[in-house]
Parts: C-alpha cells; structure tokens; sequence
C-alpha cells in the first residue's frame, strides 16, 4: 500500500472515532498524539485538519450531492470517506480529481457495505463535475 494510501486510511480512523466520539477532527487527532498513537505520515495531519477546516462547506456539498441522503443517514465510513475525498478534490491542488475518487473507492471497498462504492463514486463524481463547471 502505497504511503498516501495509509496516510487516507489513517485519516479515516482519526475521523471516525472523532466522528463516533462528537469531537473535532483536530481534537481526535491531539488525542491520539497524546495517547501515543500519533500519525507517522505528515499527509495524515494534512487530511484532518483540512477536513475540521472545511468540514462545513464539505458537508453542505455532501448534502446537495448525495440525493436523498442526509449526513446523519450515511454509515459513518462513507461520511467520513466521502468528507477526505471532497476534501482531497475541492483542496488539494497535488491530488488529481480521479486519484481522490479512486481512494475513496478503494477505502470503502474495503470497509463499508457493497453498496458504498456505487453510493460514494455517484457523490464525489458529482462534485468532479460540478468543480470542473465552476
């Protein structure tokens, strides 16, 4: 697994249990450090922290996306799965478009239900889309 990769899958922990936690992502994150679990890859701290900063205009682009779908409705993964890779789309001028959508794929693939990836590339998709018509 190539070191981004781990970096997106360790973000997604961190996310997660923040989510699970009702703590920010920046807050999981100090709690982790401090808990000795600190990340390794600096892309990790990257992804965290772009997420809590944009975490409100991601998730208003997740809810306008995602056609039906509330946040709170989602699995908790593909929330969090879906917040890095808008994030990695909408933010992160050395990651391209194709290369966010296809981690975030991989991701759920992995970790979420058979129906997540169809559900997640239809979301991120979108949002390619509509960035691409800006």
């Amino acid at each position: 697994m190539a070191a981004r990769s781990k970096a997106r899958r360790r973000a997604l922990d961190v996310l997660y249990s923040a989510d699970l936690r009702g703590e920010t992502g920046v807050e999981a994150l100090a709690r982790v450090s401090t808990e000795g679990e600190a990340p390794s890859n600096p892309y990790t701290e990257v992804l965290v922290r772009g997420v809590s900063e944009h975490v409100a205009g991601i998730d208003e682009m997740l809810e306008q996306y995602s056609q039906g779908w509330t946040l709170a409705r989602m699995p908790a993964v593909d929330r969090n799965v879906l917040r890095i890779g808008a994030f990695e789309v909408m933010y992160a001028d050395d990651v391209p478009d194709p290369v966010a959508v296809s981690e975030a794929l991989a991701l759920v693939q992995e970790l979420s239900t058979d129906e997540s990836p169809a559900f997640v590339n239809g979301v991120l998709g979108a949002i390619v889309r509509s960035k691409q018509t800006a």
